[in-house]
């Protein structure tokens, strides 16, 4: 879960690779995942689809134990807003949820009102965004 996820697991991504555009999308989902390797697209296994993953760099180590690596991977569920407009996420977002304008390599990210699904701010309707509502 988002909240789980400490800047100290992510310190070693170089780059973050996004498969749809972002800029549609409220919210994603994001998770540390065990992955056999530093970079490349990994293995997707949960329902729904993945939007983005992560990419570690040279000085990223594996587990000790395992031999796995620990990246980030973005995704979202059949049932999310994006594909559901007015269904569970309407005016909400789930907890491992967060805005991925927020995200970049190293940067964990954030919920906004956006990914909350609103009441837009102030700031946001003076400069024309609108959210689902």
């Amino acid at each position: 879960m988002s909240s789980l996820i400490t800047e100290d697991e992510i310190s070693h991504e170089a780059q973050l690779v996004w498969l749809e555009d972002i800029e549609s999308l409220d919210y994603v989902r994001q998770s540390l995942d065990r992955l056999p390797h530093r970079k490349g697209r990994p293995a997707y296994h949960r329902d729904g689809r993945m939007v983005g993953y992560a990419i570690l760099g040279h000085t990223a180590k594996p587990s000790r134990s395992s031999g796995t690596f620990r990246r980030r991977v973005f995704w979202l569920l059949p049932h999310d807003r994006d594909s559901q407009p007015d269904g569970l996420y309407a005016k909400s977002a789930p907890a491992e949820a967060v805005d991925p304008r927020t995200l970049e390599a190293r940067v964990k990210g954030y919920k906004t009102e956006r990914s909350e699904g609103g009441p837009p701010s102030s700031a946001m309707r003076q400069l024309g965004i609108t959210l689902p509502l």
